[in-house]
This record gives C-alpha cells, sequence and structure tokens, in this order.
C-alpha cells in the first residue's frame, strides 16, 4: 500500500512562497529560537508533503493550514519539552559533590556543627531536638518545657541564622518567596 504525498515541485512553490512567513511566525513562537523555528517550518512541510488532501481544502492559499500546523507543532513541542526533565549540563555535574565522598561529607558535617555552635543555647536546644532527635513541635514544646509556638518561632530565627552561617544554603520558602509590591506600585 502505497501513501500519496504531495510531489515535489508543488513542495518546492510551497517552501519559496510561504517558507519566510512561516519561519517568522515561529520565530516568535520559539522566543527566537531559529534553530527549533527552522526545525518547525521543516516538520511543517513533511506534514503538507504527507497530507496532500489539505491542497483541495476550502482556502485560496495554503498558508492557513500551514500556520495552523505550525502553531500547533510548536505548542505540541513546548509542551514535550516541559514535561521532560530539564537536562543537567556538565557544568553543574562538574562542582556537584559526590556522595560517596567521605571527605566532602565530613567537611559539610564539620560546618554544620560548627554554624549550629555559634546559636543561642535556647535556639541550639530547639534544632538539636527537632532536627537530630527528630521531635515533632509539640514534643519539642513539652520536653523543654516552653510553649509550642516558640518552639516554631526558635526554629526558624536558628534556621535563618544558619542560613546566613552556611554557605550555599538557602531554606525552601525563600527560593519560591514572591516578590513584594513597592510602595510605588
Amino acid at each position: 500500500m502505497t501513501t500519496a504525498t504531495t510531489d515535489e515541485r508543488t513542495l518546492e512553490e510551497l517552501q519559496r512562497d510561504h517558507g519566510p512567513a512561516l519561519l517568522s511566525f515561529l520565530l516568535g513562537l520559539t522566543y527566537g529560537d531559529r534553530q527549533r523555528a527552522e526545525d518547525l517550518v521543516q516538520e511543517t512541510l513533511v506534514r503538507a508533503w504527507l497530507h496532500p488532501e489539505a491542497f483541495d481544502g476550502p482556502y485560496g492559499s495554503m498558508r492557513p493550514w500551514l500556520f495552523t500546523v505550525a502553531r500547533r507543532l510548536a505548542i505540541d513541542a513546548r509542551r514535550s519539552r516541559l514535561a521532560r526533565p530539564a537536562e543537567i549540563g556538565d557544568g553543574v555535574l562538574a562542582v556537584t559533590p559526590d556522595p560517596d565522598d567521605a571527605t566532602a561529607s565530613a567537611e559539610a558535617a564539620l560546618d554544620v556543627r560548627a554554624a549550629v555552635r555559634e546559636l543561642s543555647p535556647e535556639h541550639r536546644e530547639v534544632l538539636v531536638r527537632i532536627y537530630f532527635h527528630g521531635l515533632t513541635v509539640n514534643e519539642a514544646a513539652v520536653d523543654l518545657g516552653i510553649p509550642a509556638g516558640t518552639v516554631k518561632s526558635r526554629s526558624h530565627y536558628a534556621l535563618r541564622q544558619l542560613g546566613r552561617s552556611l554557605p550555599g544554603y538557602r531554606p525552601y520558602r525563600a527560593a519560591v518567596a514572591r516578590p513584594r509590591a513597592t510602595a510605588s506600585q
């Protein structure tokens, strides 16, 4: 079984007449990524080659059909990229410590211990109970004889202090916090 395809001459005319406009349109959809836009132009033309019946459509020009196909391909490509996890370059891997490296782990543990020693005794005892002994906030409150709110507050301020003392440490909330509106807005 052979599938009907568009003849070469018609496809060349399609490329010549609509290719530059299609590329310009796709450059906008790909935020200026020329390589991706060119790939999408080629894929759009492949679709035109595979669907000769599109030439018999209700349009006086193939441009609306081409732009619709190109737009759908661009949307599909974007969704596909967003569905995959981001690729990690060699640069990130080169500076990522090896989890099996005992020296790096020991060095990190020493840094954490030194930073914890710099905390006030009240803040340190809260962190020790919660993070090193694995107690809940309520259990730590009972153990220390202070209200649960005080445990939460001390934990918060202790972690902020550790963030200043330990290089590269960023609490999750700081990484995803939204910018605040200024008075001029």
